[in-house]
């Protein structure tokens, strides 16, 4: 909160007067993930072809949106503020603002043969985290260019998903 108010040229008190808490910002900045996020789907959602194309669109777009927010997702990977992702309850799978869109691709796929058929709402929950951290992780622990890294990423999860 020290660095946020310094760099918004006001003390931590008006940061408090105003009702800027941790937990806002972080809520705020997760809303803003999301709609990221959702625009980046939006692209393999809408765009012309079979499943299987679209599905690599879309987790291209997903290697976009964690290009743009690398200091943002490993703040909000860990701890409590991991829930940002998760649903609650016994199966722990990836909240549906994520994964609504893979699944409907997944759907699509099995539908029109261009993937093979999977446990939809797991697989879902997979292809997020596999390609979030995985692009995440041979960013910063690798050093491995953006292009490298969605291009080894997204191939990969796109042979194993083929029909």
């Amino acid at each position: 909160m020290d660095r946020i108010a310094a760099e918004a040229g006001v003390s931590r008190m008006t940061l408090h007067r105003r009702g800027v808490t941790r937990a806002s910002l972080l809520e705020a900045l997760a809303e803003r993930l999301e709609r990221e996020h959702r625009d980046a789907m939006y692209a393999g959602l809408a765009a012309p072809g079979n499943a299987r194309e679209r599905l690599q669109l879309a987790l291209e777009g997903e290697c976009e949106v964690a290009e743009k927010n690398l200091a943002l997702m490993e703040a909000l990977s860990s701890g409590a503020r991991a829930a940002v992702f998760h649903e609650e309850g016994d199966e722990v799978l990836t909240r549906d603002a994520f994964t609504a869109p893979l699944q409907r691709l997944l759907t699509d796929g099995a539908a029109d043969g261009s993937l093979r058929e999977v446990d939809v709402p797991e697989t879902a929950t997979v292809l997020i985290n596999l390609v979030g951290y995985t692009y995440r992780h041979l960013r910063g622990g690798h050093g491995w260019p953006p292009e490298r890294c969605r291009r080894a990423v997204v191939s990969l999860v796109m042979e194993g998903l083929a029909a």
